[in-house]
């Protein structure tokens, strides 16, 4: 199992809250029951999820400071990255809100011999029990599009960066308003017909026009609960509002996922490779980003163009 925190108790104590204080009000129960039900598990190891996950790494790798630097990984599932980052020398705090991530996190200690989280616990995004500028790093990789009111989503932000030291970076991902849409037109009548179905076609103009994903009520979709889905521009703005800046928001599976049969394409090295070299190749580029379905925007805490 994973070590306690190693910081002083004095150090952790700038907002701690009660969990009744900090209970999320605008994360949807059915969200949260999928995550405890244990949904995330193997996600990162299939279809699109396996670019966003080699993708996510290798933009971690380019851009973290050296180990052993201090990573709060805030609602990080059950850990993929951080166990990933802690086998890389680095101190890493793993976060979520749902108990059954926290407890399968101790799982893939067998996968990573020798490593250890300096922590893992069930946590709010917007109350880490954690000092004021002590972490080197934040990952941020799922409560933006869980957490659907925008002052909280601010909240979360505002607590990233109370955790961030002075040039702290902070990685954001995000779902863009493109990508329930896109999903559906690439499995049209191969896996269902949403796309004649009038409920789920009110569904994605909704999600178009204000981001806003509300699940319909009498209709055969069956994904992603109710959640958030952002412009890039407006990822870009809600972290500058919160004391962000030299933001760059990449796509992070570009239109690789586009391909098919992912996960037979992924078995093969050099196949493998021609998929990431289209993705880097569209990696920032504006007009496509939001064909990239999942966004991550890094950024630096009181980061001021020179």
């Amino acid at each position: 199992m994973s070590k306690q925190s190693e910081l002083p108790q004095q150090q952790m104590g700038d907002q701690v809250h009660s969990r009744k204080e900090i209970a999320m009000k605008t994360i949807d129960k059915d969200v949260l029951a999928g995550y405890n039900a244990g949904v995330e598990k193997g996600r990162l190891h299939t279809d699109l999820g396996l670019i966003e996950f080699e993708r996510t790494k290798e933009l971690l790798l380019e851009t973290l400071p050296p180990a052993p630097a201090v990573i709060y990984d805030i609602g990080g599932g059950y850990g993929e990255y951080a166990w990933w980052l802690a086998s890389l020398g680095y101190r890493v705090h793993l976060f979520d809100l749902s108990e059954t991530n926290i407890r399968l996190s101790a799982e893939l200690a067998d996968e990573y011999p020798g490593s250890s989280l300096c922590a893992a616990e069930v946590a709010d995004a917007r109350s880490i029990a954690r000092g004021t500028e002590t972490a080197d790093a934040v990952l941020l990789m799922g409560p933006l599009y869980h957490i659907v009111d925008a002052p909280e989503r601010a909240a979360a932000l505002n607590e990233c960066c109370r955790l961030l030291k002075p040039g702290g970076r902070l990685y954001a991902a995000a779902i863009t308003r493109f990508a329930t849409l896109l999903w559906a037109t690439t499995v049209f009548r191969t896996k269902n017909k949403l796309l004649e179905e009038d409920a789920f076609f009110s569904m994605v103009k909704r999600e178009l026009k204000d981001g806003e994903h509300i699940r319909p009520e009498y209709s055969e979709y069956r994904g992603i609960g109710r959640s958030h889905f952002h412009a890039p521009e407006e990822l870009e703005e809600e972290l500058a509002c919160a004391g962000f800046g030299g933001t760059v928001v990449h796509g992070v599976v570009g239109a690789g996922w586009l391909a098919p049969n992912l996960d037979e394409l992924w078995a093969d090295e050099h196949a493998r490779e021609a998929v990431m070299r289209s993705v880097r190749l569209l990696d920032t580029e504006k007009d496509v980003r939001g064909l990239s379905t999942h966004l991550l925007a890094i950024s630096r805490k009181n980061w001021k163009a020179k």
